[in-house]
């Protein structure tokens, strides 16, 4: 769960290093942030994909609806589940139980 730090410096290193973030690495990231309840650093990836020129996809969502639902976020994840139509990104199974054990909490 401490490890969310290291991907993220791993993350913006990968250039320096001649090697260009994509979908996985990002997603990867957002997932080390889930784990460790970091909920605002996860979106703040989300949000930063498409500037990068990297499209989100449906395991950006999900692992961001489940940082959400850690953080206790059920607007947010409910906001994440329902804009991932509009850029083309089919919910399945997972994207709907995150959204319904972020409202749980």
């Amino acid at each position: 769960g401490g490890q969310w730090q290291l991907a993220l410096g791993l993350l913006s290193r990968m250039p320096e290093m001649g090697v260009v973030p994509n979908v996985v690495s990002y997603n990867a990231a957002v997932a080390a942030c889930e784990r460790g309840n970091r909920w605002q650093d996860a979106l703040q990836l989300l949000r930063a994909m498409p500037v990068a020129t990297i499209v989100p996809d449906v395991i950006t969502y999900n692992a961001g609806m489940s940082a959400c639902e850690k953080g206790g976020q059920w607007v947010l994840a409910l906001a994440l589940l329902s804009e991932m139509p509009m850029l083309d990104v089919t919910p399945d199974e997972i994207s709907y139980n995150a959204a319904i054990s972020a409202c749980e909490k």
